[in-house]
C-alpha cells in the first residue's frame, strides 16, 4: 500500500487540490511553514507518486467530449494485468479494480460521441482480452467532476496545437 501521509502532506495536498497554480510561497504562508519545506514536501509527494499536477477538464462544460463509465467483468482472475492494460488504452482516463458487480470500472473520454464510445468497446476493450462482459454508462451531465484527459486525446490535441 501507499506510504502514510503526515499532517503537513495532507494540508499541502488540500491547498494544491483547491488551486494547482498556487505559488509555493503562498502555500508556505497558508501551511505555516517555510517555502523550502513546502518545496521539499511537494517534491517528495511527486517523487513517491502520491501527488501529480495536471490540467483537469470539466467535460460537461468543454463541449465536444463524451464521457462513459464502463463496468467490466473478467473471464478469469488476472485483475492486476487486465486493469493495467485497460488503463493504458488511449481513451481511458482511469481504471480501477472494484468490489461488487464488476471487477473493473474505467472512465472513457472521447471526442467521437457515441461512435467514439462504440469504437472503444468494439476495438479498444476487445484488444485487451479476457473480458467476459462490459456495460457502458454514458455520463449525460456531471456536477463537480473534473477529469484528466486520456493519453490518446492529449496526444491528438497537442499535435493539433502545433499545426
Amino acid at each position: 500500500m501507499g506510504r502514510p501521509l503526515t499532517a503537513l502532506d495532507k494540508r499541502l495536498i488540500s491547498l494544491f487540490a483547491s488551486d494547482g497554480r498556487l505559488p509555493m510561497a503562498e502555500a508556505a504562508v497558508r501551511a505555516g511553514v517555510s517555502r523550502p519545506t513546502v518545496a521539499s514536501r511537494v517534491k517528495a509527494l511527486v517523487d513517491d507518486g502520491v501527488l501529480r499536477f495536471a490540467a483537469l477538464v470539466d467535460a460537461s462544460r468543454a463541449g465536444g467530449l463524451t464521457v462513459g463509465l464502463v463496468g467490466i467483468k473478467l473471464e478469469g482472475h488476472a485483475l492486476e494485468e487486465t486493469v493495467t492494460k485497460i488503463a493504458a488504452l488511449d481513451d481511458v482516463s482511469w481504471a480501477a479494480v472494484v468490489t461488487g458487480r464488476y471487477d473493473i470500472i474505467a472512465q472513457v473520454v472521447t471526442q467521437g460521441g457515441m461512435e467514439g464510445l462504440y469504437r472503444f468497446v468494439n476495438a479498444g476493450l476487445n484488444s485487451v482480452g479476457g473480458i467476459a462482459s462490459s456495460e457502458m454508462f454514458v455520463v449525460m451531465k456531471a456536477t463537480g467532476k473534473w477529469s484528466s484527459l486520456p493519453p490518446g486525446l492529449l496526444r491528438e490535441w497537442s499535435t493539433k496545437a502545433s499545426e
